[in-house]
């Protein structure tokens, strides 16, 4: 009975180390998005009047090239500034050509710049549009509008186009770019003809065939948004049904988009307006999974002879936080950062962030500032883990009179269980106060591993050696030699099995968890003791698909608590030997 009761403590303890932060994580995420959903649904009855699908959702592709779609589009406007550069489509007024000059594909900055927009033609199109409805002859896709004035747009140099319907209605968009990603749009409607007209200001974000990357479950992408001071956002797989309705929401204030890992095309109404947002999907006539996020602002009752006019903006380049919250800032965008994924665990992972970047601005080194970062949280806990090593300290001073007790009651489990419950009481030990430090760390790990995957702070940021990049899993691997064979064993493995390709700094990260767990008394019972010895083990090899960043913070603080739990061993005058409790023992004799 005493040895089952072993075996579910050791099954439980290991299943709490290695998954009970995915618990943290997937069962809290489930009940927002229940609750978002009710809430959506209460406002799809509430409020009748939902943002319709509006123009541009549904058209083919041709796979064409970016410089092939780009020549038969028609004239363009040439977009420079330092942080992009693109073009803007007169026919139909889109943003639909946009590349980002600081970003690249790899860590080579000679690779190719990251391509956020894309003309229709094109694999993957991606493009954000402006535009009026409400009456006939409205501009669309393929009117042709005129560039009346402007050359380059670029900071300080906006382009003015125009266009007239023909009914009394000339149609003029002012478009100005600032210095990093934000666009502002001016549309305004000079009625001429000789009766009023209600027109309903929208903006859209419009992208087809999703390109497949390398995402894992705790990372959102796809729909987001802030609608009534709260985030909204949805998936791509909340529309793979044929005829899903549209997600609907109104707010005063907020924004919608679409957003990647580290980028995101987001419009922006006037946050002092009321607008009906709606997140959509359809397949287009070439049979593509196409997907839109779009507002509509109340209507403009234009009379004759009058101008009605709207400002919006358009978001389109890299989820870099301090520009993010600068913009939230300065044009007052509702909960602008939340753009970023920070998870459940924001209360934790907002602050680590914070942290990290100022280390790193000190420090000039994402990688010392993690270095620097547990440092500090080693000293937040420093109470609580000498308190831990203590009680291990005492228990492993105690082993010696634990194994007279298993002698003296090796056919009574009841008489030895009372036996040790007795020892510890006279002792003032505590067999389990050493597994609390090991279960603070879950929310720790999780948050570290959140915010070396969504914060595009960490891309492509390098350390010392082989690591170039502290977001991705470390280069090496066992698989290769370490590259003295020259081939990539995860160019050929099955993504499923990229554990197996084991860098250098996992096997570091491995050998400091055994020199941890040895030092530690070894559970009382076989066969949670032979669990606990392949606890470094498996872990090397989890460990091996994660961050780099997030195993140099765990090999890291694994040294520390281990200079720690040795310096309190000696002091408490326990032997240290990381040999002996791994040794086989010796069979019992037949009389024993």
């Amino acid at each position: 009975m005493n040895n089952n009761k072993n075996v579910l403590f050791a099954i439980a303890l290991a299943a709490a180390v290695l998954f009970l932060w995915q618990y943290f994580v997937a069962t809290p995420s489930m009940k927002a998005e229940q609750a978002r959903q009710a809430t959506l649904s209460h406002q799809e009855k509430t409020k009748p009047m939902a943002a319709p699908v509006l123009p541009g959702i549904a058209d083919g592709t041709s796979h064409m090239t970016r410089e092939a779609a780009l020549k038969v589009g028609g004239a363009r406007v040439v977009i420079d500034t330092p942080m992009v550069d693109g073009s803007i489509l007169l026919k139909g007024a889109r943003l639909d050509d946009l590349r980002l000059r600081t970003y690249h594909d790899t860590v080579d900055p000679k690779s190719a710049e990251i391509v956020l927009l894309a003309p229709k033609s094109t694999d993957y199109p991606y493009s954000a549009a402006f535009g009026w409805i409400g009456a006939t002859a409205m501009p669309d896709d393929n009117s042709e509008w005129r560039q009346t004035n402007g050359a380059t747009l670029s900071p300080g140099h906006p382009v003015t186009l125009t266009w007239d319907n023909g009914h009394g209605l000339v149609f003029t968009r002012v478009i100005a770019i600032d210095d990093k990603y934000m666009f502002t749009v001016t549309d305004s409607v000079a009625n001429k003809g000789d009766a009023a007209v209600n027109l309903f200001p929208y903006g859209t974000v419009e992208r087809q065939s999703i390109p497949k990357t390398v995402t894992t479950w705790s990372l959102h992408e796809g729909f987001v948004g802030v609608a009534n001071g709260s985030e909204v956002d949805a998936k791509y797989n909340d529309f793979k049904d044929p005829g899903t309705p549209p997600k609907t929401f109104s707010s005063t204030g907020g924004w919608v988009g679409i957003t990647d890992k580290y980028w995101m095309a987001a419009i922006v109404p006037p946050q002092g307006e009321n607008f009906n947002g709606a997140y959509l999907g359809a397949k287009t006539p070439a049979g593509a999974d196409a997907y839109q996020a779009n507002y509509r602002l109340d209507a403009r009752k234009i009379a004759s002879g009058a101008t009605a006019s709207v400002t919006h903006r358009l978001f389109a380049g890299a989820k870099v936080v301090d520009i993010l919250k600068a913009y939230q800032d300065s044009q007052n965008i509702t909960h602008f950062d939340q753009a970023v994924d920070w998870g459940w665990f924001w209360f934790l992972t907002r602050p680590f962030f914070w942290l990290l970047d100022v280390l790193n601005k000190f420090l000039g080194n994402f990688g010392l500032a993690i270095l620097a970062l547990t440092v500090i949280v080693k000293i937040v806990f420093f109470p609580l883990a000498n308190a831990s090593f203590r009680a291990m300290s005492k228990m492993k001073k105690l082993q010696p009179q634990m194994e007279e007790l298993k002698k003296l009651h090796s056919d009574d489990p009841q008489k030895l269980q009372l036996a040790m419950m007795e020892l510890y009481k006279r002792e003032k030990a505590n067999p389990v106060s050493g597994c609390l430090p090991i279960l603070l760390t879950i929310p720790v790990f999780f948050s570290l591993f959140k915010v070396l995957s969504v914060t595009i702070e960490m891309r492509h940021a390098p350390f010392y050696g082989w690591i170039h990049d502290l977001s991705a899993p470390d280069p090496t691997s066992l698989l290769n030699l370490f590259g003295l064979i020259p081939y990539n064993p995860t160019a050929i493995l099955p993504s499923f099995m990229s554990y197996v390709s084991i860098g250098v700094w996992p096997i570091i990260y491995g050998i400091t968890q055994w020199v941890q767990t040895k030092l530690n008394p070894p559970p009382p019972d076989p066969v949670q003791a032979k669990m606990f010895t392949f606890m470094p083990l498996i872990f090397t090899f989890m460990f091996a698909t994660f961050p780099a960043g997030l195993v140099i913070y765990y090999a890291w603080n694994n040294l520390l608590s281990v200079a720690q739990q040795w310096f309190i061993m000696s002091r408490e005058g326990v032997e240290i030997s990381l040999f002996d409790n791994i040794k086989p023992k010796k069979p019992k004799a037949a009389n024993d």
